[in-house]
């Protein structure tokens, strides 16, 4: 659809009234039923990074400082599922939650019927788009102020060919003039008011955005385009599902950091943290950095408190123990592993039992021992995997496995637990510099490898943050060194380096055998 007009682009509205907006509206569209997914239930109903589709979606919203009010247009037969997760995530822009029309454009008619009268900036966004960012909805209500209707696009990266009903092609547009419309598409509210009362006398009217509206019954009318984002991907089909969790996954790669120590003070101070598998390497270490900012933490493990983490009286002893001694547990750390290297052909029994049970049945047990004192709090789990969770290796066949297993206890628990408002989350740290790595592999280049206060500092990262049902990788940046500041209250001889990561630890079977945590 092309627009007959004789302004240029960016020429601004023929109002020359300021425009002064009461308040803006943001109109969450979720009207759709899920088919092409073949699911049963409304794609935007769909849990993706351990939240429905909707509620990332409506966060977005609710944390922008330039959004008033939000309202939510829900698919038939789905409104009390929506006002449960509007009331559970506690978001207080949300005033309604009504039943949308039975076609995008008799939806967004009930949606300005809601908004009522006034001057209104109204920003229309799909639920399925969860990914859309703050800067794009900040730079919609930005053009606002300029233009009365604004979308959002990004280059189309393929050539888009026309064809005729033979499928043949008839036309190859120029790909620098194309973009692939997003949302949201914003607009001051006498416009979008005006289009549709024009809409209605045309007997053919029919259209798939709210821009075309304006487009077609507005020709004079400029409207402003932004840049929109890769990511702002809308799920669809089931592949769109795969890349939406990947797409958080990203995101959360890094967990956000705080701005300085007093904010992990503020954060820290009064928590009660247990650690199974604290007696050194990057359980240690994030003992001692969560103690340097005021937390109560309990470290447990095999060699220094005697605590097997497969042994379910075990876990509830130390579980008891933090608790009778400060009355609440407000995050548990599962850094507790071993690592069997073998052919499984060549494994006895008891290699494999002990590491089923050590690396999947001990965390699987604390997660079941911890939860009654983390819905107290509305805490975390944090468990640990690997990189060798996405593709098994040869020699590794049961350790993959054990990880593979814990990053999908930690998506599944993360939904179950969302109830209850407890988070759960996984590390994903590359190779880590600690002394059972050297005992292992022997020396490796210092600047090849994490230090463990490094992924310590990411965990803490991961503890203090809003973060549930995630994956987060920790990387080393290409010529970054492996050690990291000192922690706080730190002496200067606390590098990282000493005996302080292992002390007491006694040596591995064999140099097959690799273990973490309670494993010493």
């Amino acid at each position: 659809m092309t627009q007959d007009r004789t302004a240029a682009p960016d020429a601004l509205p023929a109002s020359p009234a300021p425009w002064r907006p009461t308040r803006t509206v943001a109109v969450i569209l979720a009207g759709g039923t899920g088919e092409r997914l073949g699911l049963g239930i409304p794609k935007q109903l769909l849990k993706i990074a351990g939240k429905p589709i909707i509620e990332h979606t409506l966060a977005v919203f609710e944390a922008a400082p330039e959004i008033d009010e939000i309202i939510v247009l829900m698919a038939a037969g789905h409104l009390a599922e929506a006002q449960r997760i509007v009331a559970n995530a506690g978001l207080r822009k949300v005033t309604r939650v009504i039943e949308g029309g039975d076609t995008r454009n008799a939806t967004t008619r009930l949606a300005l019927d809601a908004i009522g009268g006034g001057d209104v900036n109204i920003l229309f966004h799909d639920a399925v788009r969860p990914l859309v960012s703050a800067r794009i909805v900040r730079e919609c209500v930005n053009a606002l102020w300029t233009y009365s209707a604004v979308d959002v696009a990004i280059p189309s990266a393929d050539t888009i060919i026309q064809v005729d009903e033979e499928d043949c092609i008839t036309d190859i547009p120029v790909r620098s003039t194309l973009r692939r419309g997003q949302t949201p598409q914003a607009f001051r509210s006498g416009t979008i008011r005006e289009a549709y009362r024009l809409a209605e006398d045309d007997p053919d009217f029919a259209a798939t955005d709210d821009c075309g509206v304006v487009l077609r019954y507005l020709p004079g009318t400029p409207i402003k385009v932004i840049d929109g984002s890769d990511e702002n991907i809308k799920v669809t089909h089931p592949v769109d599902v795969h890349l939406a969790d990947k797409l958080f996954q990203l995101a959360a790669a890094q967990a956000p950091r705080l701005t300085d120590h007093r904010g992990y003070t503020e954060e820290l101070t009064g928590r009660t943290i247990v650690v199974f598998g604290g007696s050194y390497g990057i359980g240690h270490d994030l003992t001692e950095l969560a103690r340097g900012y005021g937390a109560q933490v309990f470290p447990f493990s095999r060699s220094t408190t005697g605590t097997h983490v497969e042994r379910a009286e075990d876990v509830a002893a130390a579980l008891r123990t933090a608790f009778e001694s400060t009355g609440r547990i407000d995050h548990v750390v599962v850094t507790a592993g071993i690592l069997e290297r073998g052919a499984l052909a060549e494994m006895d029994q008891e290699t494999m039992d002990r590491l089923l049970h050590v690396n999947f049945v001990g965390p699987v047990t604390i997660a079941r021992q911890s939860l009654p004192y983390l819905q107290q709090t509305k805490g975390q789990l944090l468990l640990y995997t690997s990189s060798s969770y996405t593709r098994g290796r040869a020699r590794y066949a049961l350790y993959s496995a054990t990880k593979a297993a814990l990053v999908n206890l930690t998506q599944a628990l993360a939904d179950e637990w969302a109830e209850f408002g407890v988070r759960v989350n996984c590390v994903n740290p590359e190779r880590t510099a600690t002394p059972m790595r050297t005992r292992a592999f022997g020396e490796e280049p210092e600047h090849t490898l994490l230090s463990a206060e490094a992924v310590a500092q990411a965990s803490l990262d991961v503890l203090v943050s809003d973060l549930t049902g995630q994956v987060i990788d920790v990387r080393r940046a290409p010529g970054e060194p492996a050690t990291v500041p000192l922690q706080p209250g730190a002496h200067p001889s606390d590098d990282g380096s000493g005996s302080r990561r292992g002390a007491g630890r006694a040596e591995p079977e064999s140099s097959e055998q690799l273990r973490t945590g309670v494993g010493a």
